[in-house]
């Protein structure tokens, strides 16, 4: 098989020929970053987009950012509440609000819904973390104050949940991510506060039918990040050699919640890592441990089965790394296209002796060429200029 015979040109007749392809419409369509901060994926990312909702009916963007901090873009782009420079601001987390492709398509968004009654949506699908991880006081008292009411029998009221969740700063110290040992994670107050957090679950359950649509999404999206970061913060205070490991894997898990609630509004295109997107397990070196976890995109994946589709990003040369010429990224260089869109599976069959590429930008993760069959699709570019 002629490997030109795997691609296409990446434009909008492409990517509509890509979802015609697939046994199923997707209610979430993955599209990973092989690294973050690469200004010309973002731009490749937003007409995508903008097809889709054109095109393809998709409603609803996600992407790897703080789940919390996603609620203020959302009220932005469908009501217009706030500006964009504040939005930008205060909207995402990991630096993601300095990306000029994050502000153009914030504000593409915005100026679609303003002439369309159908709104589109924003989701940040990540929890609220790094390594470390943020107090879970925004969450709880959210989630308390939607609730009707302290808990029936007993002493818990907003006064109660915030003495023992104390000063944001014991929860929200970065030292913990290198040092368990200054975790409160393990506390009685942190013990009591996930009892607290069951319970309000619960109740939450009891007392679904009596809130609106919107106060009911945001109580749930509040009760899942509450249980996960005080489960998160537990294993913080863990000194065994698992640590990361386990933590690894619950950033995943909770990802892969929001994004079973992002798929209830549907058809979705979901922005982040290929590691977090991928159906398979995640690899990463980690100082002298090798940690391995099951990705959000597996997770999703086993609930909603075809539903979920995934496509990966790949670059050819970026910054100063030029791939192999027998690596998966050097043969589709070779293509005659600067982007375009690849069947992996195909692709799959096309490569028979390759070698997987090392970079050297550790931030890049290259293709696994023993996985393509793995892959719905590739999003290749051949050429990026800058890395930020």
């Amino acid at each position: 098989m002629d490997i030109k015979d795997t691609a296409r040109p990446l434009d909008g007749a492409g990517v509509s020929a890509f979802l015609r392809s697939l046994p199923v419409r997707p209610l979430l369509l993955g599209l990973g970053e092989a690294r973050h901060f690469v200004g010309e994926l973002g731009e490749v990312r937003n007409e995508i987009f903008r097809h889709l909702v054109e095109h393809e009916g998709y409603r609803s963007f996600a992407v790897e950012s703080d789940c919390l901090r996603g609620l203020v873009v959302d009220d932005y782009v469908r009501t217009g509440a706030g500006t964009l420079d504040d939005v930008m601001e205060r909207g995402f987390s990991h630096g993601f609000g300095a990306s000029p492709a994050n502000r153009e398509l914030v504000r593409w968004m915005r100026a679609y819904n303003e002439e369309h009654e159908e709104k589109l949506r924003f989701f940040g699908f990540d929890g609220p973390l790094e390594y470390w991880a943020a107090s879970p006081r925004e969450a709880l008292t959210a989630l308390y104050a939607l609730l009707d009411g302290p808990l029936p029998g007993t002493v818990v009221t907003g006064e109660t949940l915030d003495t023992l969740l104390g000063p944001d700063d014991r929860w929200s110290n970065e030292a913990t991510a290198m040092d368990p040992s200054q975790s409160i994670g393990r506390s009685a107050d942190a013990r009591r506060l996930r009892l607290i957090a069951d319970d309000l679950v619960a109740l939450l359950e009891t007392q679904a039918p009596q809130l609106g649509t919107e106060d009911r999404e945001r109580a749930e999206l509040y009760a899942r990040t509450a249980i996960g970061l005080l489960r998160y913060h537990y294993w913080m205070a863990d000194a065994s050699p698992a640590r990361w490991t386990r933590l690894s894997a619950l950033r995943d898990a909770m990802m892969a919640t929001n994004l079973r609630a992002v798929a209830e509004h549907g058809p979705a295109l979901v922005f982040s890592s290929n590691l977090h997107l991928q159906r398979n397990k995640s690899l990463m070196p980690f100082g002298d441990q090798r940690l391995e976890w099951w990705s959000a995109g597996a997770i999703t994946a086993t609930h909603l089965g075809d539903r979920y589709a995934f496509l990966a990003s790949a670059f050819g040369t970026a910054g100063d790394d030029t791939p192999p010429p027998d690596t998966v990224e050097g043969i589709l260089s070779t293509l005659p296209w600067d982007r375009c869109l690849v069947d992996a599976r195909r692709l799959a069959e096309a490569l028979t002796e390759t070698a997987p590429r090392v970079s050297q930008d550790f931030a890049y993760f290259p293709l696994d060429p023993a996985r393509l069959d793995m892959i719905d699709g590739v999003v290749f570019l051949k050429r990026v200029a800058t890395l930020g």
